[in-house]
């Protein structure tokens, strides 16, 4: 635990180290390389050795993808109370989904001159849901329910199994709601390749979205341009900033609530103008930690990750978060609206009390793929228009290519490009 004050020596080069994420080990893109060329040279064959290698699950090539009979048997295991969560949290992420897809449209901006922008759904994507230390239900809804509310065809998902071969009910049953069509038993980095390079038992797809640890992130890194991805996302992360109006029980426990994560890089800040909030702050966090089961993880990350910081005023506040452009940034202040609109770069936002990050998590609407380690700075988060190709649209008239043929000829010349002022050149000698 690091705690910081602004009027302390070194307060803005010990400011410095919040900003230097711990990145990710850099055997993962090596092995993830290794995994990849495998996957394309060898196909099948390779994913088979991988389940086994890294799953420690035999698996033939016939076994790979979810039979109708387990997507029914998961159904039935499912509890009725689970099944409303996930279904109420499904309906909810669709509803803001369908309210933010993108629209066709057209004007004509000058006289002659038709412009506009035409959207389509992708015909076929995949999404990586992780399993490892917990099935993650609600990225199956974040990523291929908002699939399916864009209109995407084909949502293939693929997930790692345990070590009896099975896929946690729960996670399918989701993914029979949010509209996947495909599921395949296939985790880590041998399943993103095989969703971007394709094998006789697995058809590739146009896009890989969801989040994954180290060795996902890097494949996904290292196959884009033979796939579009959402993002290179790091491990999870928070940053609160608090008044002295904060209850230190919620600020303790939303902190709480990203560290549990895993991986033990996850980081947990908080920006406070009070200087009590520190102390209480960090005395919430020890009570509540005691009860955690994932008191290993969290220990690992109040060794690195936990940052308690006390600055001068709100404004300060402001730009320390706005540096930082945290995956989620809470704001439990008295005029939170106020404040947020000082904020340059944050993944979501979640304004005062009574939103503590995790409803974003699983069922507020927005979806909970976001970018991490300050890349909110130039990415966004999963939303719909990430499911859609764009067109342009661009229609001229005789009479506006005659307006403007001069314009092309001018920047043919600059350009050295002679058959580009030709194009229109032509046009004009036949309108004579």
């Amino acid at each position: 635990m690091k705690k910081l004050f602004f009027d302390q020596p070194g307060f803005e080069a010990e400011l410095g180290t919040l900003y230097q994420r711990p990145g990710f080990p850099p055997e993962a893109e090596a092995a993830a390389r290794t995994i990849i060329a495998e996957v394309q040279a060898r196909g099948d064959a390779a994913l088979v050795e991988f389940a086994k290698k890294f799953d420690h699950v035999e698996l033939t090539p016939a076994d790979f993808r979810i039979t109708p009979e387990e997507l029914e048997a998961a159904k039935n295991a499912v509890s009725n109370r689970d099944k409303s969560a996930i279904r109420t949290a499904l309906r909810q992420v669709r509803d803001f989904a369908k309210r933010t897809r993108p629209r066709n449209w057209s004007a004509s901006p000058r006289p002659g001159v038709t412009l506009g922008e035409k959207f389509e759904p992708l015909d076929r994507v995949g999404v990586y849901i992780p399993g490892g230390t917990a099935p993650l239900v609600s990225t199956v809804i974040h990523t291929a329910g908002i699939a399916s509310a864009a209109g995407v065809r084909e949502i293939v998902a693929v997930t790692p199994p345990g070590r009896d071969g099975k896929v946690p009910p729960a996670v399918l049953y989701a993914m029979q709601q949010a509209g996947v069509t495909e599921v395949y038993r296939l985790g880590g980095v041998y399943g993103v390749a095989a969703l971007a390079l394709g094998t006789a038992s697995v058809p590739r797809v146009e896009k890989i979205v969801g989040p994954g640890n180290a060795y996902v992130t890097a494949a996904k890194k290292l196959l884009y341009g033979q796939v579009a991805i959402d993002m290179v996302a790091g491990p999870s992360e928070i940053l609160v900033i608090a008044d002295d109006s904060a209850d230190p029980a919620f600020v303790a426990a939303d902190l709480l609530s990203q560290a549990e994560h895993g991986s033990g890089l996850e980081q947990a800040v908080m920006v406070t103008t009070s200087r009590e909030m520190i102390d209480k702050v960090e005395a919430e966090f020890l009570r509540q930690k005691a009860s955690l089961p994932r008191v290993a993880t969290v220990d690992r990350v109040m060794e690195h990750g936990l940052f308690l910081i006390c600055v001068a005023d709100l404004e300060q506040a402001a730009r320390v978060a706005s540096s930082y452009a945290p995956e989620h940034l809470e704001i439990q202040t008295e005029r939170p609206e106020l404040l947020a609109k000082k904020i340059t770069a944050s993944g979501a936002i979640f304004l005062g009390p009574w939103t503590p990050e995790p409803i974003g998590d699983f069922c507020a609407g927005p979806s909970h793929v976001l970018p991490t380690a300050s890349s909110a700075r130039f990415f966004n988060g999963l939303e719909t228009i990430s499911f859609y190709r764009r067109s342009s649209i661009v229609k001229y008239s005789r009479h506006a290519l005659l307006r403007e043929a001069p314009i092309v000829g001018r920047f043919a010349a600059m350009e050295g490009l002679d058959a580009h002022g030709r194009a229109a050149a032509v046009r004009v000698e036949k309108l004579g």
